[in-house]
């Protein structure tokens, strides 16, 4: 079939210049969410503090309360005394006051009394009499103390926009009382498989020559792990005018849309037809193994994410552009780290130049055994416990090279 063959593949790109280059104009809404539904989410803007944290002074360590100035020159051979006016409650105002030679005990986490500008550790100090506490070591004015503000300034943003909320940050609104957060909504995904061979997972016997369809199983979740909420839109047969009305209904109530197209090349073929019709086409063809048949396209400013036909490719493939886009969708602007180790090859691993190859591989003891096999093979990921990118400059990494395995979460 030429002329499928010709259409197939006209313009290949690599994944970095296929990412840097496709940018949909598609604009994410803004919804109000609870603080305890907030983490992961993206927020909408910076979140400004209302109030100053901690919003009093108080003290860091267990010590005594006093005027710094009292404390110079105290030492073990000459310390200095002072009386013990009284003692600070935790959740309550002081009501000593420190004054020249006086102290008053503190806990952590106590109020600052009027009067005083630092906290002795207790370590440094030790009961003279009844009433009295003797300093064995000066202090400056302002340790073991916190700031009103020192943590957080009216007005300093709490969190920023363009990455998710963290454990930490939501944890940080909490202490200054935002409890509502206006966030970007999770970008909706339609997932839509196609092929003549390809049924429900639920299917309990199959037909000679039928697979169920897991792509679109393994890819809802990896949608979620990119902040999508991925939408069913079934499967669709190799047929020109089914595959029309499919993609129109999945881009109608999609912000990201992503085929999974059937394993020959008549099945791509159509779908690329289709796609060419109802939208513009950015690349066909990756300069990637595997995936090389994966297309890009915008369609009214929907991305439309057409994935190969084989379950480890599909899933590979949309690892590296897939969840890039639905996170630029979704408000990222921050690529999150990836979790990596590195690890010795125990064996060669071949490649040619001029694209990028992705290799699965199986950690043992500091070593990364490579695990070849069928693209159509997904048991293949199963064992792996991540992939080692060997680029497009290079014709294979031989065994014994220290290579960076990125994990599988």
């Amino acid at each position: 079939m030429s002329g499928g063959a010709q259409r197939e593949f006209f313009t290949v790109s690599t994944v970095a210049d296929a990412l840097a280059g496709f940018r949909p104009s598609g604009r994410t809404p803004v919804e109000i969410v609870g603080l305890r539904e907030a983490a992961g989410r993206i927020p909408a803007g910076p979140v400004p503090a209302v109030t100053a944290l901690p919003g009093f002074p108080r003290s860091t360590v267990d010590g005594y309360a006093v005027r710094a100035q009292d404390t110079y020159g105290a030492s073990e051979g000459l310390p200095s005394y002072f009386d013990v006016a009284g003692s600070v409650r935790m959740g309550e105002a002081p009501a000593d006051r420190v004054g020249p030679g006086t102290a008053v005990y503190i806990p952590t986490g106590g109020v600052l009394p009027t009067g005083a500008d630092a906290v002795v550790m207790i370590e440094y100090t030790q009961e003279a009499m009844e009433g009295t506490v003797e300093v064995v070591r000066p202090v400056a004015p302002g340790e073991g103390i916190v700031r009103a503000d020192e943590d957080v300034a009216p007005g300093q943003a709490l969190a920023r926009s363009g990455r998710p909320l963290r454990a930490q940050d939501v944890g940080l609104l909490a202490a200054a009382g935002i409890t509502r957060v206006p966030v970007l909504a999770r970008p909706r995904v339609g997932i839509l498989s196609t092929g003549d061979e390809v049924v429900p997972p639920e299917t309990e016997h199959l037909g000679v020559g039928q697979v169920r369809d897991a792509t679109s199983v393994a890819l809802a979740a990896l949608v979620r792990e990119a902040g999508g909420e991925p939408i069913f839109h079934g499967i669709v047969a190799d047929d020109r005018d089914a595959l029309r009305e499919a993609m129109s209904a999945a881009l109608a109530d999609s912000d990201v849309v992503v085929i999974s197209a059937g394993s020959s090349v008549g099945a791509r073929d159509e779908t690329a037809t289709v796609v060419a019709e109802i939208g513009s086409i950015w690349c066909h063809g990756l300069a990637l193994r595997p995936g090389k048949p994966t297309m890009l396209a915008d369609c009214g400013g929907v991305p439309l994410i057409g994935l190969p036909g084989n379950p480890r490719s599909a899933l590979v493939v949309f690892r590296l552009v897939g969840m890039p886009i639905i996170r630029r969708a979704g408000g990222w602007t921050e690529t999150p780290p990836e979790p990596t180790v590195a690890a010795r090859l125990t064996r060669n691993l071949p490649s040619a130049a001029g694209r990028l190859d992705v290799a699965q591989v199986a950690l043992r003891d500091g070593e990364a055994e490579p695990l070849f096999g069928s693209s159509s093979l997904l048991s293949i990921l199963i064992t792996a416990d991540g992939y080692v990118m060997v680029p497009e400059e290079a014709t294979g990494l031989a065994a014994g090279t220290e290579v960076e395995v990125i994990l599988y979460s």
